[in-house]
Parts: structure tokens; sequence; C-alpha cells
């Protein structure tokens, strides 16, 4: 069936489902227009509402600066998809090549492009988590609830995990004026993502910010007054914090349970794909009808050691999903791998941050400009003797540097011919990341697995 006369057939006449209707999802979509495809196009989504930005969820939205319902992804062209929306994926039958939903109907395909992201982890105990004043972030009506109850003046805000959207909800409420409480298990805010030793740096920023911030605690329980309404946080070390509002910022769960039993590569951690973003099966098969992209795909990147690696980055859903497009129309010899170098930015209390590579995957890191003190610096990550990853602390116009010795595997620590040169008797040193064995807050990318070629490894199907 392949070949050229297949494939201008399917270009023509195909059918191409999308499950998410996600930036990924869209951005996909966009590309499979751009690049000749003129058959069926079908969007699910779960959300009532077409693609929409999250970033503004955690910033502008709750800095009362823009609505939630103004967050809509600009579109770079007319798709002529057919929309269903509001309505779940509930599984997938690969021999039919049918995608169930929710209301019972099946969407059939020739191509599937699983593009479902990412849900907020939810407080742990339901009957804390349903109390009145209790949040999560990840949706636009979680935003606009949350924007709602901020505007109008809240005792007292208690954040629980100090990861980049933890940390980006407690700045926008001391931005607002609101006393706010943060709680982390680790030692320091971002410590997942990037180590203590620049958390250490973004625990005494959020202190001089005016945050109450708690390190190397865990909440034991929330607590409710008679109407229903939480009015209270208790905490690992003995002490209560009352409170009006909490935001759960516990990370991320994939969804990937509509999967189950589907024959699929699919898991809590993820669906693995290979660098051309088709989906294994549960054998290790590669299947070549179904492509996987963004937050909810397991990839292995070449400049990694070809570690499995889950980003939960804007960027790298954009770039994912138009590899995935251009590969859903491709022969095979043209395919493309996706080689996106992670990288992230934050803004939160004044500090724009920004990170290249996987600095988690370092086992050292140097500060190479400017100085942890002035809270103005540049960290490079080694790993193996190579630079790994880089993160900057009001310092991102170097990062494109950086990101070149990242893809250049040039070694560490890195000498300086160029740039500023680092200060005198500084050494590299332990990141000091906890261990990956306990849980922590806000990793944005995380390490899940080996080189395919590796016979070690197992696929297991969801649960």
């Amino acid at each position: 069936m392949n070949g050229d006369g297949f494939l201008d057939r399917f270009k023509r006449e195909g059918r191409i489902v999308i499950v998410g209707a996600s930036l990924a999802g869209l951005r996909a979509a966009e590309t499979l227009r751009e690049k000749g495809f003129a058959g069926s196009l079908t969007m699910i989504g779960d959300e009532p509402y077409e693609p929409y930005d999250r970033p503004p969820l955690s910033k502008q939205v709750l800095l009362g600066m823009a609505t939630a319902d103004r967050t809509a992804l600009p579109r770079r062209r007319a798709l002529d998809a057919t929309w269903r929306l509001g309505v779940p994926a509930t599984g997938l039958d690969m021999a039919a090549k049918r995608v169930r939903l929710a209301d019972g109907d099946e969407v059939p395909y020739d191509r599937l492009l699983i593009a479902t992201g990412v849900r907020a982890r939810p407080w742990p105990r339901e009957d804390e988590a349903a109390l009145d004043g209790v949040f999560v972030l990840r949706t636009r009506d979680d935003g606009a609830a949350l924007a709602r109850r901020l505007s109008e003046g809240p005792k007292r805000v208690f954040v629980i995990g100090a990861g980049f959207t933890g940390s980006e909800i407690a700045s926008a409420c001391r931005e607002r004026g609101l006393p706010v409480t943060v709680a982390e298990r680790a030692a320091a805010p971002l410590v997942g993502a990037l180590g203590g030793v620049v958390g250490s740096v973004a625990a005494e920023i959020q202190r001089e910010r005016g945050v109450d911030l708690r390190c190397g605690v865990m909440v034991t329980a929330l607590e409710g007054d008679a109407s229903g309404r939480v009015r209270a946080a208790h905490l690992s070390d003995g002490s209560t914090v009352e409170t009006d509002v909490v935001i759960v910022s516990l990370g991320a769960t994939r969804n990937t349970e509509w999967l189950a039993g589907s024959g699929l590569g699919a898991g809590p951690r993820g669906i693995a794909c290979d660098a051309g973003c088709r989906a294994f099966d549960i054998r290790g098969i590669v299947t070549d009808d179904i492509f996987v992209a963004g937050d909810v795909a397991r990839s292995p990147h070449p400049l990694f050691g070809y570690q499995f690696l889950s980003l939960e980055h804007w960027g790298n859903a954009v770039s994912q999903a138009e590899i995935a497009a251009h590969n859903m129309l491709s022969e095979s010899a043209d395919r493309l791998p996706h080689m996106w170098v992670p990288a992230f930015w934050s803004s939160q209390f004044g500090v724009n941050i920004k990170s290249v590579g996987v600095p988690s995957l370092g086992t050292e890191i140097i500060i190479s400009q400017g100085s942890l003190t002035d809270h103005r610096f540049i960290g490079v990550y080694g790993y193996q003797g190579r630079v790994i990853g880089a993160v900057a602390f009001d310092q991102a116009r170097w990062l494109s540097f950086y990101q070149e010795l990242i893809e250049t595997t040039a070694p560490f620590p890195p000498p300086f011919p160029t740039v500023d040169r680092r200060p005198d008797g500084q050494r590299p040193m332990d990141p000091d990341f906890p261990d990956p064995s306990v849980p922590t807050h806000g990793p944005t990318v995380t390490l899940s697995g080996y080189s395919p070629a590796d016979r070690r490894m197992t696929f297991t199907p969801a649960h």
C-alpha cells in the first residue's frame, strides 16, 4: 500500500484524527494542511474550548491583566476540520482503526495523532480536595475560577508545591499584595528541575518578596469549616496555617488512561514513541499509523544518550507536533527525527528564568557568569564530562551560546574564550538534586527509559 501513489491518494482522501485539542494538536493540524493534506481532519478534545494557551493562566490571568476566555491560540491558517469538543476519547481499537468517544460514537482514522497532554494532579484526599477554596491550575476553567477568588481578596493564599507553576502562582499573589505561604517537601523551590544550588537562590528571592516559604515539610491535612470552606492547612512539622484559599501544585499526570487495553505502549509515564514520533505498541514494535506529540509523549533524544524524555515544554509541543505531522505525510526515507533541544522559561518575582538542555541530568554545576549572591547568573550543568544543560537568572541573552555547547557535546567545564570568565576560584560543584526515588514538585523534564536498542527495555500496557 505504500509508495508515491498511496501517499498521493492519502493526502487527497485520507482520514486523520487528532485526539487532544491542545497546542500540539492545533500546530500539528495546521502543519498537515500546510503540507497539502486535503483529506478529512477530526479534532477531539475533552474540554469544550478550541485550543488555548496555558502559560498565561498562571501569569496574566491571575494578575487580572487578561481573562481566561481571551487565551485562545492564534491560528496560522484555516483548518477545515471537524471539531468534537467536550467529548473525551475513552478507548482505541488499533485493529479496526477507531477512536471511541464518551458519547458512544466511534471515529475511524487512517492515521492518528495523540496529543492528550497532562492534567493537574489533585489533592489525594477527595473530601479535602472538594472543600470550597481548594484549587488546581491547569485548565481555562481552573484559571477563571482561581482569578475570581483572588480578586475577592482572600486573607491568605496557601500554595502546596514550589515547582515552576506553584512559584509562578505565589509570585502573582504577591504582586497582587496577597499574603502567601508556600509549602514544599524538598529543601528549596525548583529543586526537581534545577537542583538545590539554584533552588537556594529561588528560596532567597521568594522570601525577599514576602513569601512565607516552608521547605522540608509536607501538608498532612486540609481542614474545612462547618460550611465546607477550607480554613487551615496542617503541616508535618506540627504547625497549622490558617488560609481561605489553597492551590494544589503537585505536578501533572499524563492523560493515557483511555488507552488501557488498547495494545499501545502507554502508561503513567506517557506514550513511548520513536524519534520520528511513531508510537510503540506494548511489545515494543513501532506502529506506522499512530503518532504522538506534546507533553504525553516519551521520545528518545540522541543528544542525551537516547534517554526517553517526557518534556512539559511549550516549545517542545510545537516542534514535536510539526515533526509528527510531516512524518504522517511522508515516505520513510523523507521522515525527520524530533531533535528539539529542550528549552523552558518562567517569569516569577521579577526574575526571568530560562533553561536549555536537561539540567536534571547534570551531576555537576558551575556558575559561569554572574553570581548566586546577586541572583543574576548562568549555571552550566555537566554530565560525564560534557555540557548537558544551562539555566539563566536574568542573563538569558547568553543562552544561545550554551545551547550550541549542548548541541556540539562540548566538554565540561567549558572554556570561555568569548564570554565573561567565571569568577576566580569558582569550581564545579554538586548541583544538589534530590534523590530521584523521593518525589519532588515540578521537574519539567522526566527521564523515563533507555535506548530502543537496549534489550533490557520493557514496555507495559497502561493500568
